[in-house]
């Protein structure tokens, strides 16, 4: 890269181990498709007025039947609809859904995905190597709830505005950068994708695990979202975990290289958990 941040080499050789031992990553073309269709225009913040520039949905096709044959996708999955969109809206958790955090957290720490990355973590001095205080570790980043609105209760936690998504006083989309939430959303009628956004550095292809795009979502239009394609929900977990755990400033913006995209990863951090967290594609190499 020529200008611009420089790469965090370390971190990279990290996430690409990572990207490796990613074996339940979806194949483009035969496990799923994307139409990307046209590139979506300029809404400033705040504007839910927007051109659409793709007719068809994003997806045009997912194996649902191996999504749900993989344990990490098929509780992930059932996460999904435990959450009220709104923030000022207190979430009630049931003992039910609990058990669901559980067995979402059992599932990926079974995966070599995030045993490599306990391992990178406690030779970072970052986490304990006690399996069980690394699961309550994740649990507090991703899954405490936590006041995002003042004016109401325990409203929102990590895992609900990154892989959910939900509404700042039902005007703005937060969040939502999750392809498997973006494709059941779709489904429903309740996205709609009003195309990509990219030029010649960063213009998506069919094939391409990150994709920068505009949406609306139950007629909120969110002007530039982002997310990765078709990779598994521990890989997700794992490389935000990662940056949140190595750096502390409140918003950190790191620029990595995993497999031929350089990506910048932003990790907003809300006290001792997550706030936000997403890629964002810079170009391809």
């Amino acid at each position: 890269m020529a200008k611009g941040p420089a790469v965090d080499q370390e971190l990279s050789a990290v996430l690409n181990e990572l990207w490796k031992l990613d074996v339940n990553r979806l194949k483009p073309g035969r496990d799923y498709t994307i139409n990307l269709q046209g590139n979506a225009d300029f809404v400033a913040k705040g504007s839910n007025n927007a051109r659409d520039k793709a007719n068809a949905p994003l997806f045009s096709y997912v194996n649902e039947d191996k999504l749900k044959s993989i344990a990490t996708f098929a509780c992930f999955i059932n996460l999904l609809d435990n959450y009220e969109m709104s923030t000022g809206v207190a979430e009630k958790v049931t003992s039910e859904e609990l058990e669901e955090n559980d067995l979402f957290l059992d599932a990926i720490l079974k995966t070599e995905v995030m045993k490599r990355t306990h391992k990178y973590l406690v030779s970072k001095g970052q986490a304990r190597s006690d399996i069980a205080q690394f699961k309550k570790q994740l649990f507090d980043i991703w899954f405490k709830l936590y006041n995002r609105d003042r004016s109401g209760g325990e409203d929102s936690c990590g895992f609900e505005h990154v892989f959910v998504g939900e509404t700042k006083y039902d005007k703005e989309i937060m969040g939502l950068h999750n392809w498997v939430q973006f494709y059941l959303q779709e489904k429903l009628n309740y996205v709609d994708y009003k195309g990509y956004k990219g030029g010649d550095k960063d213009k998506p292809t069919a094939d391409d695990h990150v994709v920068n795009l505009q949406f609306s979502w139950k007629g909120l239009v969110k002007p530039l979202g982002s997310s990765f394609i078709g990779v598994s929900p521990e890989f997700e977990v794992a490389l935000f975990t990662i940056v949140f755990l190595m750096n502390n400033e409140r918003v950190t913006k790191t620029v990595v290289k995993v497999d031929k995209y350089v990506l910048e990863i932003v990790v907003c951090r809300y006290g001792r958990a997550i706030g936000t967290s997403y890629p964002k594609m810079l170009q391809k190499q």
